[in-house]
């Protein structure tokens, strides 16, 4: 039997990096660190439900603790006059209390604005669960959010799939709509992928959700920064000009 790669992870140091970055040479420090990624992880995504949330990024330093939380409504997340920012940094400071560290860090909490929430499959996922929970239907769901999705000129394509008891059936099912192409083999394809679950009253219903967001082409030499996405190489290639075109005088 094949075994199905997550998108993600195959392409972490191509297009992808990692989401807790720290490094630890002591077995004891990289338990206990790893330990405190998971325990902030799980706290995070209950405090922060329903807050357009992407991801949760953490990094270290011998004394600190960073964490980066990226979401498409920050004002939520912020609230008035910083209170809601204050009140999740006390939070944090109480659970890693509560878990006994050898030495507490210093916490930072970064949060940032993500202006394009098409892009993000993890937002996606909880557009479409969200209009499960408000009992739409969830074919109609399916269809007005890829042609959401779609109508950012970022996106190349965007595929959904959505297993469980759909529409109050008694027998499960798996239903799934694709739209453009998804190169799911190509290491260079930027792909955004997301599990995300909604809660019924009749069971649980698991939502996938892929985004193709072109090729990114990294320059091999170090140091260099990445090139423009197909798309945009596309555009730009259209615009110029090639030397071949050019007149010729009567006597060439």
């Amino acid at each position: 039997m094949t075994h199905v790669a997550h998108p993600f992870v195959q392409r972490i140091g191509i297009n992808r990096d990692w989401r807790s970055r720290w490094f630890a040479t002591d077995k004891k420090r990289f338990r206990e660190y790893l330990r405190v990624d998971a325990a902030v992880r799980r706290m995070l995504a209950k405090r922060l439900k329903g807050m357009s949330v992407d991801v949760i990024e953490i990094e270290r330093d011998e004394k600190a603790l960073r964490i980066i939380v990226k979401s498409a409504r920050p004002g939520l997340v912020i609230g008035r006059s910083g209170e809601g920012a204050t009140k999740l940094k006390k939070d944090v400071d109480q659970l890693l209390r509560t878990l006994k560290l050898a030495e507490k860090p210093e916490i930072k909490i970064d949060i940032e604005e993500i202006r394009s929430p098409e892009l993000s499959a993890q937002l996606v996922g909880q557009m479409v669960a969200e209009g499960l929970e408000k009992r739409m239907q969830f074919r109609r769901v399916l269809k007005q959010t890829i042609e959401k999705v779609m109508a950012n000129r970022d996106v190349q394509g965007v595929r959904i799939m959505m297993s469980g008891r759909l529409g109050g059936a008694d027998m499960s099912r798996v239903e799934e709509l694709k739209k453009g192409r998804i190169p799911l083999q190509t290491l260079r394809a930027d792909i955004d992928f997301a599990r995300v679950r909604a809660n019924l009253p009749y069971g649980v219903i698991g939502i996938k959700v892929w985004i193709y967001r072109g090729e990114v082409f990294v320059d091999r030499r170090a140091g260099a920064a990445p090139r423009a996405r197909e798309g945009a190489e596309e555009n730009t290639s259209a615009r110029t000009p090639s030397r071949s075109a050019a007149p010729r005088g009567r006597n060439s």
